[in-house]
C-alpha cells in the first residue's frame, strides 16, 4: 500500500478530536521550524505565521456560530484565543516578539485534545 494511501486510510477512521491533535501538531511543528530559522527567511516564518493564523480564525469563526457543540464559556476563550494568535502573530511578523508564546499555546491545546485527556474526560 502506498503511503498516500494508508494516510488517507488512517485520517478516515481518525475522530475530529485527533484530526484536530494532527492538524495542531503539523502547525505547531510548522512554527517550530519557522522560529529556527534565519531570522531574513521570511517565506519560512510567513507560511508558518499564516498557516496558525488561518487555523485560529477558523477556530474562532466555528465558535462564534450559536449551532457550536462546546459550551459557551469554552467558545468565548477560544474565540478570545483566536484574537490573541492574531495579534502576537502581527507582533512577531514585525520582530516585536518571538514564536515561543504561540508555540507554548498551541502545545497547550494538544494537551487538552491528545487520547489520555480524552480518556480522562
Amino acid at each position: 500500500m502506498s503511503l498516500r494511501a494508508y494516510q488517507q486510510a488512517a485520517q478516515r477512521t481518525e475522530s475530529p478530536r485527533e484530526a484536530e491533535y494532527r492538524l495542531f501538531a503539523q502547525v505547531t511543528r510548522a512554527l517550530i521550524e519557522a522560529s529556527k530559522a534565519d531570522p531574513f527567511d521570511f517565506g519560512t516564518r510567513a507560511d508558518a505565521l499564516d498557516w496558525n493564523r488561518r487555523l485560529w480564525i477558523a477556530l474562532g469563526d466555528d465558535c462564534a456560530h450559536a449551532d457550536n457543540g462546546l459550551p459557551e464559556a469554552l467558545r468565548a476563550q477560544i474565540i478570545s484565543l483566536s484574537i490573541w494568535v492574531q495579534k502576537h502573530t502581527s507582533a512577531v511578523i514585525r520582530r516585536e516578539d518571538d514564536f515561543e508564546a504561540l508555540i507554548d499555546v498551541n502545545r497547550i491545546i494538544m494537551q487538552g485534545l491528545s487520547p489520555s485527556a480524552a480518556e480522562a474526560a
